[in-house]
């Protein structure tokens, strides 16, 4: 007996492996493997903060070979709020330290949009490390998302750009007064408050707030007031009588445009003889400001109104339309003409 149980024992103990006996190893992909980090660094310190870890990270999703648990998702949003405060925070900070330099506006908003582009890079990076996300493994999904924004974010992109170089070369910048047209086809002007990433705000005397993409003041004509020069000449049609002394009117002109506190010394108001009008000598006084931003109708009212009253003083009134009535003769017009010479005098009837 004991020489039939020796092999038996044997055969138990090594039994041959049949064809339906191979196990298939199934690897797990994991999206987030920093969770698993994080997840062992914080069972190290608490127990129970590692059995809260181990309780999330059972309650888990299969997607194919990829598992993603709840934990995996918290940390996520953890980390995702964590860098983006942080990258906020920098942003800010910088913002503070470059508004202590000597740079100008439009050298300080430069530097901030670099500084602020380095700082999220950065963070968006540091992101990616502590979450330990393979990139490898987003190659499809990064090359989708970069054709989505090739088509779909191209003009955001393109403002920005667009904003870059508009600081770099300082042909916009705050505080410009720039000319527009309005939504109705109106021509007004706006002074630029800020230049965002996307389009700069500019505001118009009736407070007004137009945002104008980057990409907008890039490619197309802009009328800058203060690119070069802050001072901007303003333009005031005056009609006197023919009857009147051109030379007095000039002088009255010039003295209403010297009067007023905007306008300029040098260079000096001037006034030109525009043309001769159907009812007067129209004039055109030239007087400059250097504060367009504070408007420039106000500028005409207060030059028209000190001239109104100096012609009221020296003896010269406004004109007034006149029309020539020119009648064709006929019979019916002769017969009238004679009924009004044969009215008795004193008569009033018609």
């Amino acid at each position: 007996m004991a020489g039939v149980t020796a092999p038996l024992a044997t055969a138990s103990a090594a039994p041959a492996p049949g064809p339906t006996a191979t196990a298939t190893a199934v690897v797990v992909e994991q999206p987030v493997a920093g969770a698993d980090g994080i997840k062992t660094i914080v069972a190290a310190r608490s127990d129970t903060f590692g059995d809260i870890a181990n309780t999330l990270d059972s309650l888990a999703v299969h997607i194919g070979s990829t598992r993603f648990s709840l934990w995996d998702l918290g940390v996520v949003i953890a980390v995702l709020a964590i860098v983006l405060s942080a990258a906020w925070g920098a942003s800010r900070l910088a913002s503070r330290l470059l508004a202590r330099t000597r740079l100008d506006l439009t050298q300080r908003l430069l530097t901030e949009k670099m500084v602020s582009l380095v700082i999220w890079a950065i963070a968006i990076l540091v992101g990616i490390d502590v979450l330990g996300i393979d990139l490898t493994a987003l190659t499809v999904f990064s090359g989708a998302f970069g054709l989505a924004i090739g088509f779909g974010l191209q003009k955001t992109f393109g403002n920005l750009i667009a904003g870059i170089i508009l600081l770099m070369d300082k042909s916009i910048k705050p505080g410009d007064v720039i000319a527009i047209a309005d939504q109705s086809g109106q021509y007004t002007f706006g002074q630029i408050r800020r230049i965002g990433i996307r389009a700069v705000s500019l505001t118009t005397r009736d407070q007004k707030e137009y945002l104008i993409p980057n990409e907008n003041l890039m490619i197309n004509q802009v009328e800058n007031w203060s690119y070069s020069s802050r001072n901007v000449r303003i333009q005031v049609h005056v009609v006197i009588p023919y009857a009147c002394d051109i030379e007095l009117a000039e002088q009255l002109m010039l003295q209403s445009a010297r009067s007023v506190k905007r306008v300029l010394v040098a260079p000096p108001p001037t006034v030109w003889l525009d043309s001769f009008a159907d009812n007067g000598v129209a004039f055109v006084i030239h007087c400059w400001i250097t504060d367009p931003e504070e408007g420039v109708g106000n500028v005409r009212s207060d030059v028209l109104k000190t001239l109104w009253r100096l012609m009221r003083e020296n003896g010269i009134k406004v004109p007034y339309p006149q029309r020539d009535l020119n009648l064709r003769e006929s019979e019916g017009l002769r017969d009238l003409i004679e009924a009004v010479r044969a009215r008795p005098a004193g008569d009033e009837r018609t």
